[in-house]
């Protein structure tokens, strides 16, 4: 496989990688790092990529296990899971502040939430990842990914309706 087959093949999916790695890594900077390595890594198995169903599948598994690597190496203690990639159509100020303050405190929850539901929620929720996917991706079931899911989100569920509802009753 010559190099422009290659960035042919790597390209539909690069950006996932590097939001995967963002996702994980909160550092901008961290995640380029790790997209590289990810990248150079599939370079190195080029000739070998044909083996694989679903090279897309692949490089986010290598991506997902680099970057947990990554977080249980020394460089732990300065790294931490965070998600600010959300946008928001054009509203009043009250409501732009009224949701950020939602954002902020969802963000938070998925922080406290087991790190196997963390990476559910983003793959699922955010990338839009089919369940199948996940599961290749995370070997593991697609029945204990849809319970995992549906845990993370009644957890988040039920944090968000008790901050809502805060004073009411």
């Amino acid at each position: 496989m010559n190099q422009n087959e290659f960035v042919h093949l790597i390209a539909p999916f690069k950006d996932k990688v590097f939001r995967l790695a963002k996702r994980l890594l909160v550092s901008t900077e961290e995640a380029e790092d790790a997209t590289q390595e990810v990248l150079v890594k599939l370079w190195n198995k080029n000739e070998g990529l044909s083996e694989y169903n679903s090279v897309e599948a692949f490089a986010m598994t290598m991506t997902k296990n680099y970057c947990l690597d990554q977080l249980k190496s020394k460089r732990a203690g300065n790294l931490k899971i965070v998600h600010n990639n959300f946008t928001d159509r054009e509203a009043g100020l009250q409501q732009k502040v009224e949701d950020q303050d939602s954002l902020d405190w969802v963000e938070k929850i998925i922080n406290q939430l087991p790190e196997q539901q963390r990476l559910i929620i983003q793959m699922r929720d955010i990338e839009q990842y089919e369940f199948e996917e996940i599961a290749k991706i995370l070997d593991m079931n697609e029945t204990a990914i849809r319970v995992a899911l549906s845990r993370g989100r009644k957890t988040v569920r039920e944090f968000m309706s008790k901050t809502h509802s805060y004073g009411i009753r």
